[in-house]
């Protein structure tokens, strides 16, 4: 009943707004139409050089000479329009991500010393951090007034309108700041998998260092590489929030141009351009997939290479090998504590030093503001109930899809686990589609209401469609971090309980449940930080109503007042923080008892 429950709820909640976004594009007046696909793929805005691929497909020797013509002028115009310049900062993006991660999975993997294991537990943050945040916190240290140009002002130079005149660079180091934690993360655990003994075997045989590393670690190394590639690539290709603050329209990607066509009411346009957004990320998902299935084996090795100590004396700390990571250290923490530290003293000062008007404008906003402006209590109200909704609805989902596809595959041979890999694919559909698109659906079918038999109408809107795409968004991390641990339940302890008289519900209240209570805790706060730090979906679904949350209204600041933007901001690094303090502190007691 359970699950029957759950497999409707995503049928409304999760299937019927996608399905709304693909029939939004292929029906034109209520008939099977292409012509919205003809459009855009027509259109070198959209598409570039290749609009006269898709206008006539045959004429193959005059496309030639067209690309040829393009290439010898010099490169004119970006090749692929909006499409191409998405996967171009995308492509960027994930170099950026890799040369970032990679150093700090060596480093990490390779050496110990104090707070190593503290510095990998922080590869999971930017999972936590909402989009948003990170772009105002890139305003803090970049901007006109940010920390970077008052450290130049300090030696008499700037400030340098960094943003303004390279808001790409700015956009690209803000994405590898999200993905490359994941880059490391992926990749040390593929380091420590490693056997050293092969390596070793290696040496015997009269291989030098470099070339064994070459010949033995690479290799192994390579299918989490292209993993972590892979998975930057998807996220940057679908990336949203930091674009919108730090580049706006100047710097569309098809997410920000989709949201621009909503805010014009062109839904038939922006529906067609997220179909196509979404086959993409499906293909580039359906990659992913196979690479990881490919990584899925390793497991950690027998004997795994030995870390030595970062600085074990002052004579081995002025080795240039040490010295790099000394810079690489550096380079980090202006990328990754910097923009962070940065909004939060942005949120205390301005271009005359300490100063609290910024939080005072946020006061003064509260009491005096009109209902029609962005009021900042109704954000914060709004984010924790919304944040709290949220895991009543996305918790029971996830863990009830867990227990259905781990049974599934556990109990019952070949066609059984196919049932549970189907399950496990569906369900992981929110990975894959954008938040634009779920707005887009539930805006335009739930929310606009969708005509039943008998003159009724199946309609959701205000808190239960914003709860409604937050719970979308975060109950497959719960999946994915209960689903391992029942996977690795030992059957005969349920098998006990079963024969001592509890039923199958029972016994899974009364012993899996329990045993796989780490996860259900991670799950929730997955969920809770998703929730609250969701903008996407939200920014659609709450416009022009007063079921805006923290992110929407640092947006709203953003560009018209950065300093409240930055203490807003401020204010929701603060609760996110401490929601994930609270829930590890509830989890754990609970995890005891």
């Amino acid at each position: 009943m359970i699950a029957l429950l759950t497999a409707v709820v995503l049928g409304v909640m999760l299937y019927l707004p996608v399905g709304v976004v693909f029939a939004e594009a292929v029906f034109v007046d209520g008939r099977l139409s292409l012509a919205h696909f003809r459009e855009v793929l027509t259109d070198p805005f959209y598409v570039g050089v290749l609009a006269q691929v898709f206008a006539d497909p045959l004429a193959i020797e005059s496309h030639l000479a067209s690309l040829g013509g393009w290439i010898l002028a010099g490169f004119p115009s970006f090749p692929l329009g909006l499409f191409g310049f998405t996967a171009y900062q995308a492509a960027l993006s994930t170099v950026a991500s890799l040369a970032l991660g990679l150093p700090a999975a060596y480093v990490l993997a390779n050496y110990e010393f104090r707070g190593r294991r503290t510095i990998r537990s922080l590869t999971i943050l930017p999972f936590v951090l909402p989009g948003i945040m990170v772009a105002v916190g890139f305003y803090a240290m970049f901007g006109q007034a940010g920390t970077l140009n008052a450290i130049l002002g300090v030696v008499g130079l700037g400030p340098y309108p960094f943003i303004e005149r390279n808001p790409l660079a700015i956009v690209i180091v803000a994405h590898a700041f999200y993905n490359a934690p994941l880059v490391a993360r992926i990749t040390v655990a593929a380091w420590e998998s490693v056997d050293v003994r092969a390596l070793e075997t290696a040496r015997s045989l009269g291989a030098s260092p470099r070339r064994a590393f070459v010949d033995v670690v690479v290799p192994q190394l390579l299918p989490a590489v292209t993993t972590g590639a892979l998975l930057t690539f998807i996220f940057t290709f679908m990336t949203f929030p930091i674009v919108l603050a730090l580049g706006g329209l100047q710097l569309a990607t098809v997410e920000v141009w989709v949201y621009a066509r909503i805010q014009r009411l062109a839904f038939a346009e922006a529906a067609t351009l997220a179909i196509l957004e979404t086959i993409v990320s499906l293909a580039l998902t359906y990659a992913y997939l196979r690479y990881e299935s490919a990584q899925a084996g390793m497991s950690r090795a027998a004997a795994p290479p030995p870390r030595e100590r970062l600085f074990p004396d002052l004579r081995t700390a002025l080795e240039p090998r040490r010295l790099a990571i000394v810079g690489y250290g550096v380079l980090t923490l202006v990328v990754f504590v910097g923009p962070m530290a940065s909004m939060v003293i942005g949120g205390f000062t301005d271009g005359g030093g300490f100063t609290l008007r910024h939080y005072e404008f946020l006061i003064r906003r509260q009491t005096e503001g009109a209902s029609y402006q962005t009021l900042p209590w109704p954000a914060i109200r709004n984010s924790l109930l919304f944040g709290v909704a949220t895991l009543f609805v996305a918790m029971p989902m996830g863990v009830v899809i867990s227990v259905v596809t781990t049974r599934s595959g556990r109990e019952g041979g070949h066609h059984r686990g196919r049932w549970a890999t189907i399950i496990d694919t569906l369900a992981m559909v929110p990975l894959a589609v954008s938040g634009i698109v779920f707005g887009i659906g539930l805006l335009r079918g739930l929310v606009f209401g969708i005509p039943l038999i008998g003159g009724w109408r199946l309609q959701i809107t205000g808190v239960v469609a914003i709860v409604a795409a937050h719970a979308v968004a975060a109950y497959p991390f719960v999946t994915r971090n209960v689903s391992p641990l029942l996977a690795d339940l030992d059957p005969a302890l349920v098998e006990s309980a079963r024969s001592l008289g509890a039923s199958r519900y029972r016994a899974l209240l009364d012993v899996e449940l329990p045993l796989v209570a780490s996860g259900i805790v991670a799950g929730a706060a997955f969920t809770f930080a998703i929730s609250i730090g969701e903008f996407s979906s939200t920014v659609i679904l709450a416009s022009g109503g007063e079921t805006y949350t923290m992110p929407v209204a640092v947006e709203r600041y953003l560009g018209r007042r950065n300093g409240p933007a930055i203490a807003m901001g401020t204010v929701l690094l603060a609760i996110t923080g401490l929601s994930f303090v609270v829930v590890d502190r509830v989890g754990g007691r609970f995890e005891r008892d």
